[in-house]
Order: structure tokens, then sequence, then C-alpha cells
């Protein structure tokens, strides 16, 4: 009896010592957490997600609209060159938004949501925008298109359409749009890093066949250091790879000086920034906050097909991208209840779904849950002040922008090529036994990269699947949505021959 006094004791007093609001609120003690705890695992989390600062810039940062210009205003080229100046101010604008968006958002997530997760630009999502959206319509209008997918999903969780639209999609489908998005950031990787380059044919490896040059060398370095840090499970080992291979790209360049990439003059250059250290703190130039054009997308007839379509993608994009990463954050911190669902879940989808906006309104492509939130989450986080510590984090990053410009390709490529991996996983959960699961979802993977556009890689999938299911004679098993995104597919990949039936007596 005398043992088992204090134990009781203590279970007595813990409670009265923690009714403070932060640990109500929180409910730290309530899941086994302290607030030391929290606040280690909030910043492994934001050392596990720092990487998106140096990515999302190189993705959406250096990639021209449809007008041929940088999100900052400025031509992607000049004089059939590189504009690199244009494309330095463009990193640095990119980056500050990037960390400010991403540090309110995950703070948000923190207090209202309370649940350990991060929040940032998501990889894919932000492919998606610079690849496809962004060659479609010019960047305002295309971050506009960004902004109300955000506020359509906004509206869905609202009346809890997001959860119908979620179940209606076949499980092989979801799992074949994740595995493609990763198969074309894979292709985006190694294109950057000049191991994919145009060639004859179609492609080819390297410069002229071979492993050639320096830069390539350090993608090769950051690649393998990548994946031994990863395989020795050591946290932050995305963001170790970039920063290791930076530094390994700034002493060469300091020596060797390799120089840009030129066509024919300079085939072994730097593919994209020129790693030299010049500023490393700067006030943050946020002048690509409110940069929207917001219903322009819609002026012309020809191309309302194609941008509602786009915002489709977008929308889908981020449905099964968020439902997967917050069961996985949940799963990892044993935070999930016996049906699966997270606490406070209708909180978590509301900040989750004015991420995606904020991400629209501030120029950097929608915000999204991080699935790097579960290193921090093993690391002992289990709260949402966890994520207000990872938020904070970025906010302080906002004044580092300078130090963006350092990063080459070449050093950030191998976590597109790491993050392809990561989501090709995905095809275990594709029924490969089963033709009518498995063709839609090998057309769905295969299109994105080959097509180079996720959006025809998804449509095919959805219209590769009703025809099998029609054929099959098990058309009572297509789910009535499914029905409208088969008609919206069908008509936007036929709208040029239908504008065109449209124009021809208008002309003649």
């Amino acid at each position: 009896m005398v043992s088992k006094s204090p134990k009781a004791a203590v279970r007595t007093a813990d409670p009265q010592k923690s009714v403070s609001g932060l640990d109500r609120w929180f409910e730290i003690t309530q899941r086994g957490s302290t607030i030391p705890r929290e606040i280690r695992g909030g910043l492994v989390t934001f050392f596990t997600m720092a990487y998106i600062l140096a990515l999302n810039p190189i993705i959406i940062g250096t990639s021209g609209d449809s007008q041929g210009l940088l999100l900052s205003g400025q031509p992607a080229e000049l004089d059939g060159a590189v504009n690199g100046a244009g494309i330095d101010q463009t990193l640095a604008m990119v980056t500050a938004a990037t960390a400010l968006v991403a540090g309110v958002m995950t703070i948000l997530m923190g207090v209202i949501g309370r649940y350990p997760m991060g929040m940032a630009a998501g990889l894919g999502l932000n492919a998606v925008v610079a690849f496809t959206v962004a060659k479609q319509f010019p960047w305002p209008q295309a971050m506009a298109l960004v902004l109300l997918e955000g506020i359509l999903i906004f509206i869905l969780v609202l009346t809890g359409f997001r959860t119908a639209v979620f179940r209606a999609v076949p499980a092989s489908l979801r799992a074949a749009i994740t595995a493609g998005i990763g198969l074309f950031i894979c292709l985006v990787g190694l294109v950057d890093a000049g191991i994919i380059r145009p060639g004859n044919p179609l492609v080819t490896f390297g410069v002229k066949g071979s492993l050639t040059g320096w830069p390539i060398a350090v993608f090769v370095f950051g690649l393998l250091l990548l994946i031994i840090l990863s395989a020795r499970k050591v946290p932050g080992a995305m963001l170790i790879s970039i920063l290791a291979a930076t530094v390994a790209a700034v002493i060469i360049e300091s020596i060797v000086k390799v120089g840009p990439y030129a066509a024919e003059e300079n085939e072994t250059g730097w593919m994209l920034n020129d790693p030299q250290i010049t500023d490393i703190v700067a006030v943050p130039d946020l002048g690509l906050i409110g940069r929207i054009d917001l219903f322009g997308a819609f002026s012309d007839p020809k191309l309302v097909m194609t941008a509602v379509m786009l915002v489709f993608a977008l929308l889908l994009a981020d449905f099964f991208d968020t439902m997967g990463t917050v069961v996985a954050v949940g799963d990892e911190g044993k935070l999930l209840d016996k049906k699966g669902n997270p606490p406070h879940l209708t909180p978590i989808l509301l900040v989750d779904s004015a991420a995606a906006a904020a991400g629209g309104l501030g120029s950097v492509s929608s915000n999204t849950a991080y699935v790097e939130s579960t290193a921090g989450v093993a690391d002992g986080a289990r709260t949402g002040l966890a994520s207000v510590i990872t938020g904070v984090g970025f906010l302080l990053a906002m004044f580092f922008a300078p130090l963006v410009k350092v990063v080459p390709s070449e050093a950030a490529a191998p976590v597109l090529v790491f993050v392809g991996f990561l989501m090709i996983s995905q095809v275990t959960k594709i029924n490969w036994d089963d033709i009518t699961e498995a063709i839609p979802a090998f057309l769905c993977m295969a299109l994105m990269p080959f097509a180079y556009s996720i959006t025809v890689g998804i449509g095919v999938g959805f219209i590769s699947h009703v025809v099998l299911q029609i054929a099959k004679g098990n058309v009572r098993k297509i789910h009535p949505l499914l029905w409208v995104v088969f008609v919206a597919f069908v008509i936007y990949f036929v709208q040029g021959p239908i504008l065109e039936a449209f124009a021809a007596p208008a002309e003649g």
C-alpha cells in the first residue's frame, strides 16, 4: 500500500498542475505528451519539411507561363537565353511567400485543427500548377484557379460533400493518381538535374549518353546520400541531402568555375541556379501576395472548359493527398479512433481547405498537409502545439530567402526523385489481377509522365474506368458522381473539335 500511494498521488496531482489554458486547448496531458516533447517534435517536423523552401521556388519560380513570363512578371527568357536576373528575383519572392503561407497555415492547423501536422506548398500540386495550369494561363490567372479550388474545397467540407467524392472514386484509381504524380515528379527531377535531356528521337541520357560534368556528379552524390540516410532512418534526410549537395556545389563552383548551362557552349553547366553565395539575410519581398486575376481564366470562351477541368484536377489531387496524410499522421501518433478518424476532423479539413486557397492568394501553389509530419510525431509530437512551433520556424525562414538561390537544381532534384519513389509505392494498393481496375490505373500512371500532363493522366484513368465497367455490365456499380466526372473529361479531351465545330458556321 505504501508503494502505491505516491503513484496515486501523482496521477491526481498531474491534472491539477496541467489545467492551464494552453494544456486544455491543445490537450497535451490528455494525449500523453509534454510541452518539451511538443517543441522537439515541432522542430523535427520543420527540418523535415524545410526542403520545400528550396524546391517550391525551383518548380514554380523558374517556369514561364502561357505568355513566357515568370511569377514576378519578368520574361523567362531574354534573346533566347535564360533570364538569370529575373529568375534570381523570382526565386527570392517565391521563397519568402512560400515560408509566409506555410508558417501562417501551419500555425492555424495547430491552433484550430489541434493536430501535429505541417502545411506547405504541396509537391505534386505545385508541379500541376507550374507545368499544366501555367502553360495554359498567365500566372495571375493560374494562381486564381488555385484560390478558387481552395474555396470550393472549403465549401465541400462544410456541406459534407468532400467525403462523398472521396468514397466515390475507386481505391485503385486513387492509388494510381498518387503513383502517377510520383512518376511525373521523378521525371521533372531528372530533367532539372540534366540526367534526362531532349534528344534524338525523343530524349537522351545525360550529356550525349553519359554522366558527364560536376553538376551531374552533385546530383548523384545528393541522391546516394539521401537514399543512405533514409535507409538508416535519419530524421531530416531530405534537408540534409539538399544542404550537403549544395555545400559541395558551392565548393566546386568556387574552384572549378563551372558556370551556367548553355545548349552548345556549356552542356555540363548548372541547369538552373549558379551556386554562388552573395547575400544571406534580407528583408523578405512579399510582392507575390495577392497577385491574382480572379476570373480572368474564364474570360476566353475557348478556355472556360480548360479552366474548369484544371480546377477539378487540383481539387481531386488535394482531396486524396490530405486524407491519406491525416490518417498517416494519426496512425503514427495513435491518435485515430476505432473508425480510423482523427480528433477534430472537421476543423482539420477546414484549415487544409483554407490552406489551398491561401496558396493561390500567396502565388505559391496550393498548400496541403505534409506526410513528413510523421517524423515529428515519431519524435514525440501529439498535439497542435508542435504545429505552432513548426509554423514559427517557417516564419523565421522568410528572412533567409537569398540563400535559396544558392541551391542548384542538381542539389534539390534528388528529393524530387525520392518523393517520386515514395509516391509510387501506392501501386501495391492496385488489384492487378482485375483488368477493370488495372488498366485504368496503368493508363493514369503512364499518361502523366508520357503526356507530361497530370490532368491528362487523371482524365484517361476516369474515362477508361467507366468504359470498362460499362463493358462488363456493371453500370449500376458506377457511382453517380463518376458519371459527372466522365462526361466532364470527355468534353475536356474533345473540346478542340467542339470549339471548331461551333466556330465554323460563324466563319462561313
